[in-house]
């Protein structure tokens, strides 16, 4: 079980995202705030604005969430002042660790970090430590109930995919970051129902992860996901199915 793509597919099976469900509100929000403020409030276009909205709708965000957070990011609303930072390090058994923020301090954030990464086995890296490791790329995810495997392949391809995966539960579609949102678009066209459309860092190589590690870094990971302030979090990590503990 390998990286980013996967470490999503753990937590749906450790029943993490019900129970964090405000907590990925909050996120979302900070997004839309931020991608309003930059780009405007106009999600035609702002294709920031437009992935953040859509993440928020498969997430279940209230439609009115979604119209204070862009009123906030445009000043029609007062708002908090948010940063963004990116993060690096190494956890468990060397893998590298991508951090994306979203913070109204910086300062209480890194140190909040640094925390988490030394009390389960790892260590903040500076900036460009780990980066190089990754590639961004258009990460579109399915249920698996979302139709035969073959079918989905076609129709990710038709659309400009770049690769296909699957696994018992998900469909994982790759994409170039900037097709991201059109491959989405055409996958929704077609009946598709999408769980998520993100650009994400995919690694361009796997750090195999000792068995005795593997609780370690997935309490790492669920703790750098559990802060509000880091909106996302990639690794490069390789795990046995085996080695991941019961729920």
């Amino acid at each position: 079980m390998a990286g980013h793509s996967k470490w999503a597919n753990i937590k749906h099976r450790k029943g993490a995202q019900d129970a964090k469900r405000g907590k990925i509100f909050t996120k979302i929000i900070k997004e839309i705030t931020v991608a309003a403020r930059m780009g405007g409030g106009d999600a035609d276009s702002n294709p920031r604005l437009r992935k953040a909205v859509a993440r928020g709708r498969a997430n279940n965000l209230p439609v009115d969430n979604i119209k204070r957070a862009i009123q906030k990011g445009t000043g029609e609303l007062p708002g908090v002042n948010y940063e963004e930072a990116t993060y690096e390090g190494y956890g468990p058994s060397g893998v590298a660790i991508m951090m994306e923020v979203i913070t109204d301090n910086k300062n209480r954030t890194v140190a909040e970090i640094r925390h988490l990464m030394s009390k389960n086995n790892g260590n903040l890296g500076e900036n460009g430590s780990v980066s190089w490791m990754f590639d961004r790329k258009g990460q579109i995810v399915l249920d698996a109930s979302a139709g035969e495997e073959e079918s989905v392949f076609e129709a990710s391809l038709e659309a400009g995919a770049e690769d296909f995966e699957a696994d018992d539960d998900f469909y994982t579609v790759s994409t170039e970051a900037e097709k991201l949102m059109d491959v989405r678009d055409q996958l929704e066209s077609k009946g598709y129902e999408i769980k998520s459309a993100e650009l994400d860092l995919i690694p361009k190589n796997l750090q195999k992860v000792e068995a005795k590690d593997v609780p370690t870094l997935l309490n790492l990971m669920e703790a750098l996901e559990d802060n509000d302030d880091i909106n996302h979090v990639y690794s490069n990590f390789d795990i046995d199915e085996g080695d991941i503990p019961e729920a």
